[in-house]
Protein backbone atom coordinates (compact mmCIF):
# COMPACT_ATOMS: atom_id res chain seq x y z
CA UNK A 1 0.00 0.00 0.00
CA UNK A 2 1.61 3.40 -0.87
CA UNK A 3 2.05 5.99 1.34
CA UNK A 4 -0.19 9.34 0.99
CA UNK A 5 2.73 11.43 1.57
CA UNK A 6 4.18 10.42 -1.59
CA UNK A 7 0.77 11.61 -3.61
CA UNK A 8 0.92 14.33 -5.94
CA UNK A 9 -0.42 17.68 -5.13
CA UNK A 10 -4.09 18.10 -7.34
CA UNK A 11 -4.10 21.13 -9.34
CA UNK A 12 -7.90 21.60 -7.97
CA UNK A 13 -5.85 21.53 -4.18
CA UNK A 14 -3.18 24.16 -5.35
CA UNK A 15 -2.43 25.77 -8.60
CA UNK A 16 0.09 24.08 -10.92
CA UNK A 17 1.61 27.24 -11.12
CA UNK A 18 2.09 27.66 -7.33
CA UNK A 19 4.78 26.16 -5.02
CA UNK A 20 7.96 24.52 -5.50
CA UNK A 21 8.58 22.63 -8.29
CA UNK A 22 9.11 19.31 -7.84
CA UNK A 23 8.98 16.33 -10.57
CA UNK A 24 4.83 15.94 -10.91
CA UNK A 25 4.43 17.80 -7.94
CA UNK A 26 5.60 14.83 -5.64
CA UNK A 27 7.71 15.20 -2.59
CA UNK A 28 11.35 16.07 -2.69
CA UNK A 29 13.08 13.24 -0.53
CA UNK A 30 16.63 13.36 0.45
CA UNK A 31 18.23 10.14 -0.52
CA UNK A 32 19.19 9.58 3.04
CA UNK A 33 15.45 9.37 3.85
CA UNK A 34 14.24 7.04 0.72
CA UNK A 35 13.38 4.11 2.81
CA UNK A 36 9.59 4.38 1.92
CA UNK A 37 10.64 4.81 -1.76
CA UNK A 38 10.37 2.67 -4.93
CA UNK A 39 11.04 4.68 -7.56
CA UNK A 40 13.37 7.92 -7.90
CA UNK A 41 12.95 10.49 -10.15
CA UNK A 42 16.14 12.14 -10.54
CA UNK A 43 17.51 15.46 -12.56
CA UNK A 44 20.73 15.31 -13.62
CA UNK A 45 21.99 18.68 -14.91
CA UNK A 46 24.52 18.50 -16.78
CA UNK A 47 26.18 18.39 -20.86
CA UNK A 48 29.44 18.74 -20.42
CA UNK A 49 29.42 15.92 -23.33
CA UNK A 50 27.66 17.99 -25.52
CA UNK A 51 29.29 18.52 -29.30
CA UNK A 52 27.53 20.95 -30.94
CA UNK A 53 24.53 22.65 -29.45
CA UNK A 54 24.85 23.07 -25.94
CA UNK A 55 21.73 23.36 -23.55
CA UNK A 56 20.55 19.75 -21.64
CA UNK A 57 22.11 21.24 -18.47
CA UNK A 58 18.79 23.21 -17.94
CA UNK A 59 16.56 20.12 -18.98
CA UNK A 60 16.02 19.04 -15.98
CA UNK A 61 14.71 22.38 -14.37
CA UNK A 62 12.06 22.84 -17.15
CA UNK A 63 11.47 19.36 -16.74
CA UNK A 64 9.63 19.61 -13.21
CA UNK A 65 8.07 22.66 -13.98
CA UNK A 66 6.27 21.19 -17.34
CA UNK A 67 5.32 18.29 -15.12
CA UNK A 68 3.14 20.54 -13.17
CA UNK A 69 0.80 19.49 -15.50
CA UNK A 70 1.18 15.79 -15.35
CA UNK A 71 -2.31 14.40 -13.57
CA UNK A 72 -2.09 10.89 -11.80
CA UNK A 73 -3.89 7.93 -14.21
CA UNK A 74 -2.84 6.75 -17.14
CA UNK A 75 -6.07 7.39 -19.79
CA UNK A 76 -4.94 3.99 -21.74
CA UNK A 77 -3.42 1.52 -19.29
CA UNK A 78 -5.31 3.10 -16.53
CA UNK A 79 -2.11 2.58 -14.31
CA UNK A 80 -1.55 5.09 -11.53
CA UNK A 81 2.07 5.17 -10.70
CA UNK A 82 1.74 6.78 -7.54
CA UNK A 83 -1.00 4.11 -6.42
CA UNK A 84 1.46 1.19 -7.59
CA UNK A 85 4.30 2.69 -6.00
CA UNK A 86 6.14 5.05 -3.48
CA UNK A 87 7.41 7.75 -6.18
CA UNK A 88 9.81 10.56 -4.99
CA UNK A 89 12.03 13.24 -6.00
CA UNK A 90 15.61 13.01 -5.41
CA UNK A 91 16.70 16.03 -6.46
CA UNK A 92 19.68 16.29 -8.83
CA UNK A 93 22.75 14.21 -8.63
CA UNK A 94 26.12 16.25 -7.98
CA UNK A 95 27.94 16.87 -11.65
CA UNK A 96 30.81 18.79 -12.58
CA UNK A 97 30.76 21.37 -15.33
CA UNK A 98 34.21 21.62 -15.97
CA UNK A 99 35.74 18.13 -15.58
CA UNK A 100 33.91 15.04 -17.69
CA UNK A 101 35.88 12.58 -15.86
CA UNK A 102 34.90 13.89 -12.73
CA UNK A 103 31.34 14.38 -13.64
CA UNK A 104 31.63 10.71 -14.31
CA UNK A 105 32.09 9.22 -11.07
CA UNK A 106 30.20 11.57 -9.53
CA UNK A 107 27.10 10.45 -11.23
CA UNK A 108 28.11 7.22 -10.60
CA UNK A 109 28.65 7.75 -6.61
CA UNK A 110 24.91 9.57 -6.38
CA UNK A 111 23.18 6.52 -8.02
CA UNK A 112 25.47 4.02 -6.39
CA UNK A 113 23.58 5.51 -3.14
CA UNK A 114 20.25 5.26 -4.57
CA UNK A 115 20.74 1.77 -5.54
CA UNK A 116 22.07 0.83 -1.89
CA UNK A 117 18.84 1.51 -0.79
CA UNK A 118 16.62 -0.29 -3.53
CA UNK A 119 14.87 2.90 -4.75
CA UNK A 120 14.93 2.15 -9.28
CA UNK A 121 15.59 5.96 -11.14
CA UNK A 122 14.11 7.61 -13.32
CA UNK A 123 16.80 9.99 -14.71
CA UNK A 124 15.92 12.99 -16.57
CA UNK A 125 19.08 14.77 -18.10
CA UNK A 126 21.43 15.96 -19.25
CA UNK A 127 22.99 15.04 -22.09
CA UNK A 128 23.10 11.33 -23.29
CA UNK A 129 26.61 10.54 -21.93
CA UNK A 130 24.56 10.80 -18.55
CA UNK A 131 23.53 7.78 -19.31
CA UNK A 132 26.83 5.97 -19.07
CA UNK A 133 27.19 6.47 -15.46
CA UNK A 134 23.79 5.36 -14.68
CA UNK A 135 24.45 2.28 -16.07
CA UNK A 136 27.90 1.84 -14.44
CA UNK A 137 25.82 1.91 -10.91
CA UNK A 138 23.44 -0.45 -12.16
CA UNK A 139 25.45 -2.88 -13.77
CA UNK A 140 27.44 -3.15 -10.35
CA UNK A 141 23.64 -4.85 -9.40
CA UNK A 142 22.42 -6.38 -12.20
CA UNK A 143 25.12 -7.25 -14.20
CA UNK A 144 24.93 -6.67 -18.08
CA UNK A 145 21.43 -5.41 -19.16
CA UNK A 146 19.72 -5.21 -22.08
CA UNK A 147 18.07 -1.90 -23.33
CA UNK A 148 15.45 -0.74 -25.54
CA UNK A 149 17.02 2.75 -27.22
CA UNK A 150 14.77 5.54 -28.66
CA UNK A 151 16.50 7.80 -30.75
CA UNK A 152 17.77 9.16 -33.72
CA UNK A 153 21.44 8.42 -33.32
CA UNK A 154 23.17 5.00 -32.24
CA UNK A 155 25.49 6.73 -29.89
CA UNK A 156 27.83 3.81 -30.60
CA UNK A 157 30.65 6.55 -31.56
CA UNK A 158 34.51 5.04 -30.92
CA UNK A 159 35.42 8.77 -30.40
CA UNK A 160 35.60 12.36 -31.30
CA UNK A 161 38.06 14.88 -32.11
CA UNK A 162 40.91 12.74 -32.35
CA UNK A 163 40.11 10.09 -29.88
CA UNK A 164 38.19 11.54 -27.05
CA UNK A 165 35.81 8.87 -26.43
CA UNK A 166 33.46 10.41 -23.95
CA UNK A 167 30.81 12.13 -25.50
CA UNK A 168 27.01 12.19 -26.03
CA UNK A 169 27.73 10.17 -29.50
CA UNK A 170 29.80 7.33 -27.14
CA UNK A 171 27.83 6.52 -23.72
CA UNK A 172 26.76 3.21 -24.68
CA UNK A 173 29.65 1.84 -27.01
CA UNK A 174 31.56 2.71 -23.87
CA UNK A 175 29.01 0.99 -22.29
CA UNK A 176 28.91 -2.09 -24.03
CA UNK A 177 32.86 -2.11 -23.75
CA UNK A 178 32.66 -2.30 -19.95
CA UNK A 179 30.09 -5.18 -19.90
CA UNK A 180 27.20 -3.51 -18.89
CA UNK A 181 25.38 -3.53 -21.66
CA UNK A 182 24.71 -7.60 -23.25
CA UNK A 183 24.91 -5.68 -26.97
CA UNK A 184 22.82 -9.06 -27.82
CA UNK A 185 19.85 -7.63 -26.17
CA UNK A 186 20.22 -4.59 -27.58
CA UNK A 187 17.85 -2.63 -29.42
CA UNK A 188 17.67 0.78 -31.29
CA UNK A 189 14.77 2.37 -32.71
CA UNK A 190 14.06 5.34 -34.62
CA UNK A 191 17.73 6.11 -36.35
CA UNK A 192 17.90 8.41 -38.99
CA UNK A 193 20.12 11.49 -40.51
CA UNK A 194 23.21 11.97 -42.24
CA UNK A 195 26.69 9.88 -41.43
CA UNK A 196 30.22 11.07 -41.92
CA UNK A 197 30.96 7.05 -41.91
CA UNK A 198 29.79 3.69 -40.62
CA UNK A 199 31.58 3.61 -37.66
CA UNK A 200 29.01 3.12 -35.30
CA UNK A 201 27.22 0.81 -37.83
CA UNK A 202 29.54 -1.25 -38.10
CA UNK A 203 30.31 -1.44 -34.55
CA UNK A 204 27.08 -2.51 -33.67
CA UNK A 205 26.57 -5.49 -36.50
CA UNK A 206 29.98 -6.94 -35.40
CA UNK A 207 28.51 -6.89 -31.60
CA UNK A 208 25.25 -8.56 -32.53
CA UNK A 209 23.49 -4.63 -31.79
CA UNK A 210 19.85 -4.69 -33.73
CA UNK A 211 19.19 -1.36 -35.08
CA UNK A 212 15.90 -0.36 -36.39
CA UNK A 213 16.38 2.64 -38.66
CA UNK A 214 13.06 5.55 -39.07
CA UNK A 215 12.43 3.73 -42.25
CA UNK A 216 11.82 0.02 -41.06
CA UNK A 217 9.64 1.32 -38.06
CA UNK A 218 7.09 2.99 -40.74
CA UNK A 219 7.03 0.21 -42.77
CA UNK A 220 6.61 -2.14 -40.13
CA UNK A 221 4.58 0.02 -38.10
CA UNK A 222 5.28 0.15 -34.13
CA UNK A 223 3.44 -2.83 -32.31
CA UNK A 224 5.81 -4.98 -34.78
CA UNK A 225 8.72 -3.24 -34.03
CA UNK A 226 8.09 -3.64 -30.27
CA UNK A 227 7.13 -7.20 -30.47
CA UNK A 228 10.35 -8.06 -31.65
CA UNK A 229 12.37 -5.81 -29.60
CA UNK A 230 10.48 -7.58 -26.34
CA UNK A 231 11.32 -10.69 -28.17
CA UNK A 232 15.16 -9.15 -28.12
CA UNK A 233 15.42 -8.29 -24.44
CA UNK A 234 13.05 -11.27 -23.39
CA UNK A 235 12.62 -11.56 -19.82
CA UNK A 236 16.89 -9.89 -18.84
CA UNK A 237 17.07 -7.01 -17.14
CA UNK A 238 16.23 -3.78 -18.98
CA UNK A 239 16.92 -0.26 -19.46
CA UNK A 240 15.07 2.18 -21.44
CA UNK A 241 16.74 5.22 -22.51
CA UNK A 242 14.36 7.80 -24.34
CA UNK A 243 16.43 10.87 -26.44
CA UNK A 244 14.07 13.47 -27.03
CA UNK A 245 15.51 13.67 -30.71
CA UNK A 246 13.78 10.42 -31.48
CA UNK A 247 10.87 12.34 -31.83
CA UNK A 248 10.20 14.45 -35.10
CA UNK A 249 11.65 18.45 -34.29
CA UNK A 250 8.02 19.59 -35.61
CA UNK A 251 7.00 18.49 -32.10
CA UNK A 252 10.65 18.44 -30.34
CA UNK A 253 12.48 21.23 -31.64
CA UNK A 254 14.47 21.64 -28.33
CA UNK A 255 17.42 19.59 -28.58
CA UNK A 256 20.93 19.90 -29.52
CA UNK A 257 21.37 17.60 -32.71
CA UNK A 258 17.68 17.65 -34.09
CA UNK A 259 17.25 15.33 -37.26
CA UNK A 260 13.95 15.51 -39.65
CA UNK A 261 11.66 12.39 -40.25
CA UNK A 262 11.78 11.28 -36.89
CA UNK A 263 8.60 9.18 -34.66
CA UNK A 264 5.71 11.57 -33.40
CA UNK A 265 4.92 12.18 -29.97
CA UNK A 266 1.94 9.75 -30.35
CA UNK A 267 4.23 6.98 -32.12
CA UNK A 268 6.69 7.28 -29.09
CA UNK A 269 3.67 7.06 -26.36
CA UNK A 270 2.87 3.77 -27.90
CA UNK A 271 6.32 2.60 -27.97
CA UNK A 272 6.77 3.19 -24.48
CA UNK A 273 2.98 1.69 -24.02
CA UNK A 274 4.41 -1.64 -24.82
CA UNK A 275 7.07 -2.24 -22.46
CA UNK A 276 4.73 -3.08 -19.81
CA UNK A 277 5.72 -6.33 -18.47
CA UNK A 278 9.18 -6.28 -19.32
CA UNK A 279 12.11 -6.39 -16.40
CA UNK A 280 12.95 -3.13 -16.35
CA UNK A 281 15.36 -2.01 -13.63
CA UNK A 282 15.91 1.91 -14.42
CA UNK A 283 15.08 4.56 -17.47
CA UNK A 284 16.41 7.90 -18.69
CA UNK A 285 14.72 10.53 -20.80
CA UNK A 286 17.53 12.97 -22.28
CA UNK A 287 18.73 15.97 -24.22
CA UNK A 288 15.73 18.06 -23.72
CA UNK A 289 17.70 21.61 -24.38
CA UNK A 290 15.13 24.86 -23.25
CA UNK A 291 17.96 27.35 -25.05
CA UNK A 292 16.53 25.73 -27.92
CA UNK A 293 12.63 26.06 -27.70
CA UNK A 294 11.52 29.18 -25.98
CA UNK A 295 7.72 28.07 -25.95
CA UNK A 296 8.61 25.05 -23.42
CA UNK A 297 6.62 22.52 -26.15
CA UNK A 298 9.70 19.79 -26.01
CA UNK A 299 9.56 19.93 -22.13
CA UNK A 300 5.95 19.30 -21.66
CA UNK A 301 6.80 16.30 -24.48
CA UNK A 302 9.68 15.34 -22.35
CA UNK A 303 7.86 15.69 -19.19
CA UNK A 304 4.69 13.47 -20.65
CA UNK A 305 7.39 10.72 -21.92
CA UNK A 306 8.52 10.80 -18.51
CA UNK A 307 5.18 9.80 -17.27
CA UNK A 308 4.44 6.91 -19.56
CA UNK A 309 7.88 5.76 -18.82
CA UNK A 310 7.08 6.06 -15.23
CA UNK A 311 4.35 4.30 -15.85
CA UNK A 312 5.68 1.07 -16.84
CA UNK A 313 8.25 1.36 -14.65
CA UNK A 314 5.99 1.40 -11.24
CA UNK A 315 3.91 -1.73 -13.16
CA UNK A 316 7.03 -3.44 -13.93
CA UNK A 317 8.24 -2.72 -9.40
CA UNK A 318 4.93 -3.52 -8.11
CA UNK A 319 5.01 -7.00 -10.10
CA UNK A 320 8.29 -7.65 -8.83
CA UNK A 321 6.87 -6.87 -5.19
CA UNK A 322 3.74 -9.19 -6.12
CA UNK A 323 5.74 -12.45 -6.62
Amino acid sequence: MTNEKFQPIAGNVSPRFAGMPTFMRLPHVQIEETDEVDIGIIGVPWDGGTTNRPGPRHGPRQLRDLSTMIRTMHPVSRIDPFQLTNVADLGDSPINPVDVQDALKRITGFYDQVLSRDVLPMTAGGDHLVSLPVLRSLAKKHGAMGMIHFDAHTDLFDSYFDGFKYTHGTPFRRAIEEGCLDPKKVVQIGIRGTMYGTDDVDFAEEVGVRIIRIEELMDRGVEDVMNEARKIVGDSKTYISFDIDGIDPSQAPGTGTPEIGGFTSFQAQQMVRLLQGLNLVGADLVEVSPPFDSSGNTAWVGASMIFELLCVLADAVHSRKGK
